[in-house]
């Protein structure tokens, strides 16, 4: 008998003749991590679709053999129901409904005649998060009362609840803070210690190293190698990923940066829910031409709502005036910052980048349809050239400009994006977490295309919660804690140390630079 739990072999699935995948192997024992590693687009997430019976059995080539036996799973009921359960990037609870409701969708227990039987829910629901080490949850509760990494183990309480025998996370730690990754780790040593499999796919390469047994690494849809993680490091996974050698993570692009283009001046960013409440107080800054500017603070600092509210797309009650070239512009409007040369990526691509509707080329040139107009006509083939050219400079895979983006994995759509702002000519263009679900080869691009900007002239905005990649590639560094300018600072031996104890401190710090010497 095998010592695999599962054993997936030389598995095919083609789209319209391309292979996304080509002939893919993957082996898992019981209570054992496998981490899953590969560039965007390499076909990690089309596998565990295979796997997980989005692509039932039929639609792909290969065999698939769980627990000794041929899995020829038609639904994704057929798969939760032999134990393969998949918690997705995007989390699939509904808000509105309680923690209790979310963990037992689709499962529900009920009483004789078919009504509800919400105490037993309830109490299981207690159970499963008190085996999650979260016994202070109130299930009864709204989901949508709790964060994102209380919502993450409500993911992780729906998935034991239907006995997984192998969990599937994919990116599970995209939107949580590093005190709730923690515990998401140890969650899943203590699963793993029960006997529960996992497939772990992630682009943080330390959190893989910290809690996976083996790796294995694809890269255009073909296998490179299964290795225990005893005998890897992130540098050997990086180059078995992108299929060289990156020595340097994040690249030095030289450019000179110059006199002061933008001034934010007196921003201040009232609580959506709760208009008394100030999540920006009184935020004054600089930008110049050709900077990288780095924005860094805790989770809840104000980071985002601070770049929302100068692009004008923050949904709540702000103060403040905006300052280009000397004059004052009007960005009360996304569309008006656009046109005075404003442009911004932000942080929810899925909520606010793409429309999903729509095809990859038409998300490229959605804020630049009208430079393609001719009177009541759009001039196809100049808009296709358009688009050509910026999936070639972004490096974006995708079959053709005329598939659907919600096709493309997260990283090729964050470039669609991206793509998109480029193509109004920014000015002066706002990054919010560039590089979140992205894998390193395309955080590489990003870096080297946000340098090759910066020479041009463009002055960047770039807000990111990881401190690495805000020192790694800032000029000069704000930092931000509780709605309040803490420090800025010119990145000259900057360390993470600096910026957390600016960012923890409890006076504001506005002026410990010396502008003049940027």
């Amino acid at each position: 008998m095998s010592d695999y739990l599962l054993e997936m072999k030389g598995i095919v699935k083609a789209f319209g003749g391309v292979r996304a995948l080509n002939g893919i192997d993957i082996k898992v024992k019981p209570g054992e991590c496998v981490g899953l590693c590969g560039e965007n687009g390499a076909g990690k997430s089309t596998l565990m679709k295979v796997l997980s019976a989005v692509y039932p059995y039929g639609t792909w080539e290969g065999e698939i053999i769980w627990d000794g036996k041929p899995l020829t799973a038609h639904s994704i009921a057929e798969t939760e129901a032999a134990g393969i359960v998949i918690i997705h990037q995007e989390l699939t609870l509904v808000p509105d409904l309680s923690v209790a409701e979310n963990i037992f969708m689709g499962h529900e227990l009920t009483l004789p005649g078919g009504r509800m039987n919400y105490p037993a829910m309830m109490h299981r629901a207690e159970a499963l998060m008190r085996e999650l080490k979260v016994p202070d949850m109130n299930v009864a509760l709204p989901v949508s009362q709790y964060g994102g990494g209380y919502q993450q183990l409500v993911e992780i309480a729906k998935a034991l609840n239907k006995k997984a025998r192998l969990l599937i996370l994919d990116e599970p730690s995209s939107s949580l803070t590093r005190s709730e990754i923690d515990v998401l780790l140890d969650i899943i040593r203590g699963l793993k210690a029960k006997g529960v499999a996992c497939v772990y796919i992630s682009h943080k390469l330390d959190e893989v190293s910290a809690i996976c047994d083996t790796v294995s690494v694809i890269r255009d849809g073909k296998h490179i190698a299964t290795t225990a993680m005893a005998d890897m490091d992130v540098t050997r996974i990086i180059t078995q990923m992108v299929g060289r050698e990156i020595n340097n993570l994040y690249p030095t692009e030289t450019h000179a940066v110059g006199d002061v283009v933008l001034e934010a001046r007196h921003f201040t960013c009232y609580d959506v829910d709760n208009p008394r409440r100030k999540r920006v107080d009184d935020i004054s800054f600089s930008l110049r031409r050709g900077e990288i500017l780095g924005i860094a603070g805790l989770v809840g600092a104000g980071r985002t709502e601070l770049v929302s509210a100068l692009f004008g797309s923050y949904p709540g009650h702000y103060e403040g005036e905006v300052w280009l070239d000397g004059k004052k512009i009007d960005t009360r409007t996304p569309q008006k910052s656009i046109k005075a040369g404003l442009c911004m990526v932000p942080e929810d691509r899925k909520r606010q980048g793409i429309v999903p509707d729509l095809a990859v080329g038409q998300n490229i040139t959605l804020a630049v349809l009208d430079t393609f107009s001719h009177l009541t006509r759009i001039d196809a083939e100049a808009e296709l050239g358009s688009v050509h050219r910026e999936i070639s400079r972004m490096h974006l895979k995708t079959a053709n400009p005329f598939l659907p983006i919600t096709s493309l994995s997260g990283g090729n759509q964050q470039k669609a994006v991206l793509a998109k702002m480029l193509l109004t000519k920014p000015r002066v263009l706002i990054l919010d977490e560039p590089t979140r679900g992205v894998d390193v080869g395309a955080k590489y691009e990003i870096y080297k295309l946000m340098g090759v900007l910066a020479a041009e002239g463009v002055s960047i905005i770039m807000v990111s919660s990881e401190l690495a990649e805000v020192l790694g590639v800032s000029d000069r560094v704000l930092v931000i804690g509780d709605g309040q300018l803490r420090g800025d600072f010119i990145n000259q031996q900057l360390t993470q140390e600096h910026v957390l104890a600016a960012a923890l401190s409890q006076s504001p710090r506005p002026d410990t630079i010396d502008r003049k010497s940027v």
